[in-house]
């Protein structure tokens, strides 16, 4: 393998390297104790030393040197593992240089030419190969040569990248090199003449987990159906887990059936995958997650900037994030500072002059006659272009639209209806079922239909409530722009307004974007979904009278039939996961408090950005929290981790939980409040109040002798939690106040990050696939014996 030529001092003290031929330019040499019959002990003590040290890359068995007369200083110009492999570069060197070298002069003009003719070989050699998308391609081309002599993987075999660490078989590390490459886990190794080479597919992978062994606290253990195996002293543990993480994750994916989990399209093709582009996906899945984007959103522009609060009277540093559609901030601090803004809804992005107090400053205008001011942004030039740009393209594309709209308004009637049941299905009353399409849009469920009558306090306290979210609306703005802050937190434990409740769900959520984005998109699905039964219409129909029905609005044909709508419209919009149980409960509170076209894109939301994978027929998404959930027990409540050895249990028992965002388990009204935390910091919250709900039990928990035993405890103490209103029942001893739980969990379990979700998520994922994997496999094996079984009993009846 040709290398970039490096300077070598010959006479070294050592005497490590070992002339086999030479000429007026170039010598073949060989590391001393390889290729010899005597002398094992100096090889295996240089081997020994070489794989210790790390000094492969510049230390391969085989090496050319480029040795000009008269110069004292030599280069190294090409390497390799095998003595056939140099001997083919000396073979060349030998026709294609030598003939040329006589007409130089110069011993320096003779250097340069050889030194050139080779970097040219190398150039050639990266730009046909793997090491061409990489960041450093003459090293990389170096690692992965290594790897393919030393393993012999098929071409296809794409290498990602390659760590020096050790290997432990027992209490005997072997340091070596881990390359991990779209297919496998590679580790090899050379130490006192003993070879050991390991390969281990991803699809063999069923569990990757940090673990202390003795005295070393950072150790990386693979585990596998048969065996596991460690893997410590990296320079930074960190990145290889997720490196690891990413591709385990990746390749199960592909390989597997992962049950209706996607993969990015960038990942399709494995020839494609690189360190930097698992690197820029990591980055983008968290700036999704962080900020409830839109799945198909990507990241354009990532840099630091600060940006004016007005309600803390000075500018906030933090990172700012662009993506297809839309412009975000987050403070160093997570969670201290937040600014969402839809590229829909800017108006104008200029640039103010530049001063000492306000370096690089750029204006952003929305559409509410508010304005953004970003400082200290270094590449300002670039990025205002980049936006005006995207805003250019938007709205043209939204010129478009309204034109379509307006011509397909004028080819239609004037006074368009909807049926309540407009499938095969018949609904429970009289045909009275015709609706406008004013109130479609415009019926809320909560404003005609009322549980029970509100007593003075609570039109009171409702009162209190809006005034308060009206001054905050002053300070912080209102709408999706609006500055999320810690105080928000204090509000939503507070509670929401009734008056507000759909409104601030809307703007949390981003679902007023999708809603403002595709005017006539629901009316139009219900036209497509008119009189079609299928599967998801079945299950529809049997969970509509499950949805809510101790509340008044689903007592009677209006409720069911605009539940029916939402759901069956969904479940057309996304024949991927169709329809699936607890969607109903959540699309059912989200028509009590908003318009039912307005529910639609809340739902679709929630099933799409805010808790994706959760709803498909597998529910992995939700069962990847619940392992996620168990790690974060041990992590959080390490006493009562150490009680409970086995927390397994307490997750599982938690799986409705996040299936129904509490819905299920809470009251009515305290599950409310836990909904209005979630629409705003999303599935966060939902692991924060999990964790304080265990907290909450966990003297009781620790005493428990069967799940049984632990469930009664925890859904005694759900049933009675609280909301503030209920005052006659909150003064009764056994009973938790909701707003007193949030702000435990918020408190206690701040520290609870998007950005470690995530790394927990995508480690956590690996287990719950390959554990699908083992189910199906069973399954199917079951039924294979089935068959058999039967078919031996009916030859035998026949005999």
């Amino acid at each position: 393998m040709w290398v970039s030529p490096e300077e070598v001092v010959l006479k070294n003290a050592l005497k490590l390297w070992v002339t086999d031929r030479t000429n007026d330019y170039f010598l073949l040499q060989h590391r001393r104790g390889h290729g010899e019959t005597g002398g094992k002990i100096t090889g295996l003590l240089v081997g020994a030393l070489d794989t210790v040290l790390d000094s492969n890359a510049r230390a391969a068995p085989f090496r050319l040197v480029l040795h000009v007369p008269g110069c004292q200083v030599s280069w190294v110009i090409a390497s390799g593992v095998t003595l056939e492999e140099v001997q083919r570069h000396w073979k060349w060197l030998e026709h294609n240089i030598m003939p040329y070298m006589a007409v130089f002069e110069n011993k320096e003009d003779a250097a340069s030419f050889v030194q050139g003719k080779v970097k040219g070989l190398i150039a050639e050699e990266v730009l046909g190969g793997q090491a061409a998308r990489e960041e450093d391609p003459a090293r990389f081309r170096e690692d992965l040569s290594r790897f393919e002599q030393r393993f012999g993987l098929p071409q296809r075999e794409k290498l990602v990248t390659h760590y020096s660490c050790c290997c432990w078989k027992g209490r005997v590390p072997r340091q070596g090199s881990l390359y991990l490459t779209t297919n496998h886990i590679a580790f090899y190794s050379f130490l006192l003449g003993k070879e050991v080479k390991l390969l281990v597919p991803w699809a063999e992978v069923t569990r990757l987990e940090r673990v202390s062994v003795g005295l070393l606290t950072d150790v990386i253990r693979v585990h596998t159906r048969q065996k596991q195996r460690d893997f410590s002293m990296f320079l930074n543990v960190d990145e290889v887990m997720k490196v690891m993480c990413q591709l385990a994750d990746i390749a199960l994916r592909r390989l597997l059936d992962s049950g209706g989990l996607t993969l990015d399209q960038s990942l399709q093709d494995p020839a494609n995958i690189t360190k930097r582009l698992l690197e820029e996906q990591a980055l983008r899945q968290y700036v999704l997650s962080l900020f409830g984007l839109p799945r198909a959103e990507h990241l354009q522009e990532v840099m630091s900037c600060s940006v004016w609060t007005p309600h803390a009277r000075c500018h906030t540093a933090g990172t700012l994030y662009t993506t297809d559609g839309y412009l975000c901030f987050s403070s160093h601090e997570e969670g201290q500072c937040t600014l969402i803004i839809p590229l829909t809804e800017i108006l104008a992005i200029e640039k103010a002059d530049s001063t000492s107090a306000l370096p690089n400053p750029v204006i952003i205008s929305v559409r509410c006659k508010r304005a953004f001011q970003l400082i200290d942004l270094q590449r300002r030039e670039e990025l205002v272009e980049s936006l005006r740009e995207r805003l250019r393209d938007l709205h043209w594309k939204q010129a478009v639209i309204r034109g379509h709209e307006q011509r397909k308004k004028s080819t239609m009637s004037s006074t368009p209806f909807y049926t309540f049941c407009y499938d095969t299905v018949q609904s429970d009353e009289e045909d009275t079922n015709i609706i406008s399409d004013k109130a479609l849009r415009h019926m809320v469920l909560a404003d005609t239909f009322h549980p029970s009558q509100s007593d003075e306090y609570t039109n009171n306290s409702e009162r209190v409530k809006e005034r308060l979210w009206e001054d905050h609306f002053v300070e912080f703005g209102r709408g999706v722009h609006m500055f999320r802050t810690e105080k928000i937190q204090k509000l939503l434990a507070t509670g929401v307004p009734e008056s507000l409740r759909g409104e601030l769900w809307l703007s949390f959520s981003d679902a007023c974007s999708s809603l403002a984005a595709h005017q006539n998109y629901y009316s139009d699905l219900l036209e497509k979904c008119r009189g079609q039964s299928n599967v998801a219409t079945d299950e529809i129909e049997r969970d509509l009278h499950r949805s809510l029905p101790e509340h008044p609005a689903f007592q009677n044909n209006t409720g069911i039939s605009a539940l029916r709508r939402v759901l069956t419209a969904y479940a057309y919009r996304n024949p991927t996961i169709g329809y699936c149980q607890s969607m109903n409960i959540l699309a059912s509170v989200m028509l009590l408090y908003t318009k039912e076209e307005e529910a639609f894109w809340l739902l679709a939301t929630v099933c799409e950005r805010m808790l994706p994978d959760y709803f498909n027929r597998r529910v992995i998404g939700a069962q990847v929290d619940q392992s996620v959930f168990e790690e974060l027990i041990g992590e959080r409540l390490p006493d009562l981790a150490e009680q409970i050895p086995d927390v397994s249990w307490l997750a599982s028992v938690s799986l409705t939980w996040f299936l129904t965002l509490f819905l299920s388990v809470l009251p009515f009204r305290s599950a409310l409040c836990v909904l209005d935390s979630f629409f705003c910091h999303g599935i966060r919250s939902v692991f924060q109040i999990s964790l304080a709900v265990l907290e909450a039990n966990a003297a009781e928990l620790s005493t428990c002798t069967d799940d049984g035993q632990a469930l009664m405890i925890l859904n005694s103490f759900l049933e009675h939690v609280t909301h503030e209103d209920d005052t006659r029942v909150c003064a009764d001893a056994g009973h938790v106040n909701i707003t007193t739980l949030i702000t435990d969990a918020y408190e206690k379990f701040r520290c609870l990050t998007v950005k470690h979700v995530e790394m927990l998520r995508c480690r956590h994922r690996i287990q719950v696939l390959q554990t699908h994997e083992d189910t199906t496999k069973d399954y199917d094996w079951s039924i294979q014996m089935c068959r058999s079984h039967r078919s031996t009993c009916l030859t035998s009846t026949t005999s």
